[in-house]
């Protein structure tokens, strides 16, 4: 178990971690007879160990980490109750990149004892960018496919969402923090809906536009999810 847990290299093994095989054969060194592969993996498996596994995770230096992700996971878990009072809660997010392709030739039907054959080649029509607005309460997405995710697409994404739900005494976004969720288009966007001044010289600076757009006083409020927390 102590070498499970360590580097394989820790043990003179070039991999960069541990398979079943590199384990039975760093166990033997040395030794004139060890355990059997199905008893390596049949102790791992019961203390739930997977040496062969790796996971991503991203560490948040957000020094308000805690507070901000209560405060979103209070409107998620609020969100039915909100929506049947006039508030909406929605996140938004982009997914770049996205490849348009059509099948070369027509997908066939499946028929008895057949299943259904889906051509492998493709055409390909370039690239897109989604935008999608998720309606916590409801399950509703409300999207759009362009060629860009400018400020100004941003905007305009809003703009469509609104036209798509009923009027709502209070709208809450929750975005990360990509600037075009907080550039002087959408402050602009959210002055006019919430009819409040915009004094584009009070909002030069990334943290006045997000303490604008964060004003709870508003009509539409954005939250931002802490610093490598989305």
């Amino acid at each position: 178990m102590a070498m499970a847990t360590r580097k394989p290299t820790t043990y003179h093994c070039h991999a960069t971690r541990w398979s079943l095989d590199d384990l039975v054969a760093a166990l033997q060194q040395g030794r004139l007879g060890t355990m059997s592969r199905s008893s390596i993996w049949r102790m791992l498996d019961e203390a739930d160990l997977k040496p062969h596994r790796r996971v991503y995770w991203l560490n948040s230096h957000d020094p308000d980490f805690e507070a901000k992700a209560q405060a979103i996971c209070a409107l998620y878990l609020n969100a039915l109750r909100f929506f049947a009072h006039d508030r909406v809660v929605m996140c938004t997010e982009e997914k770049t990149g996205r490849q348009i392709l059509q099948r070369k030739y027509p997908t066939q039907p499946m028929v008895p004892g057949k299943p259904e054959k889906r051509e492998h080649e493709y055409i390909r029509h370039g690239v897109r960018a989604l935008i999608a607005s998720f309606v916590v309460a409801t399950g509703q997405v409300v999207w759009q496919v362009g060629q860009t995710r400018t400020s100004a697409d941003f905007a305009a994404h809003l703009a469509h969402v609104v036209t798509q739900l009923p009027a709502m005494r209070r709208y809450d976004w929750v975005v990360d923090n990509l600037n075009t969720h907080w550039s002087l288009a959408v402050c602009r966007r959210v002055a006019q809906w919430c009819e409040v001044p915009y004094v584009a010289r009070d909002l030069r600076r990334g943290v006045q536009r997000r303490a604008f757009l964060s004003d709870p006083s508003h009509r539409h409020v954005f939250h931002f999810t802490p610093k490598h927390g989305s």
